[in-house]
């Protein structure tokens, strides 16, 4: 597990993310807004869709490969530095501040979005000059985070990932849940109480529901 804490009386909630996955982000508000009802605290953590699909290039549609050669990289790497040097803590400020330029104000994942990311959490501006490192400093420590986040759960999904303490000690872990708008306040409470309904039973392996319209992507 990362260099974190928690506030004692508090449930730990470790949250895998990579700045750049929509769905990450609007997972990552509905549970800060479970913090809010709910006696949690949310601890996070980096992984990386370019490390998960490094291997598998070949089976990805053109125009996702090339997002992942081209705008992958850089966030997540310029996250990982600062974990590194600044300690965990910066991730969360980190991550809502690129989340808010790159996803809500449509920045998109681009250096100057990345900059202004760390101009807003006042974090040292140099940090950006790890974006385009290609011998990256801190490689391994970013694919362990990685690895430790995407060993819960299986090669076969993505980001988010969520891990929770259960009843007997052991970590529950769950990818997701994928969820467009984020609910607040009870709503968002009580799709916390049902996700770890079925996360905590040992045989459940996953669930999907009907959708009459795509993603709702307007409140990013």
């Amino acid at each position: 597990m990362s260099d974190t804490t928690t506030t004692p009386g508090r449930t730990p909630v470790d949250f895998w993310f990579d700045p750049l996955c929509p769905w990450a982000w609007m997972t990552s508000r509905w549970v800060l807004e479970v913090e809010k009802v709910r006696d949690i605290e949310v601890r996070w953590h980096v992984m990386s869709l370019a490390v998960l699909n490094e291997d598998k290039l070949d089976e990805l549609p053109e125009s996702y490969r090339e997002m992942l050669a081209t705008k992958a990289w850089q966030p997540v790497r310029v996250v990982t530095a600062a974990w590194q040097k600044h300690g965990a803590d910066v991730l969360g400020p980190l991550y809502t501040a690129l989340g808010t330029r790159i996803h809500n104000n449509e920045e998109g994942p681009t250096l100057e979005a990345v900059a202004g990311a760390l101009a807003d959490v006042g974090l040292p501006a140099e940090l950006i000059e790890y974006a385009e490192q290609e011998d990256f400093e801190f490689d391994a420590e970013l694919r362990a985070s990685h690895k430790e986040g995407i060993e819960k759960v299986g090669q076969d999904v993505g980001t988010p990932v969520i891990a929770v303490p259960g009843p007997d000690g052991e970590q529950i872990a769950f990818f997701g849940p994928v969820v467009t708008p984020a609910p607040k306040g009870e709503e968002a409470a009580r799709l916390w109480d049902g996700t770890l309904a079925v996360a905590s039973v040992p045989g459940f392996y996953e669930l999907k529901r009907t959708r009459t319209k795509g993603p709702d992507f307007s409140n990013l």
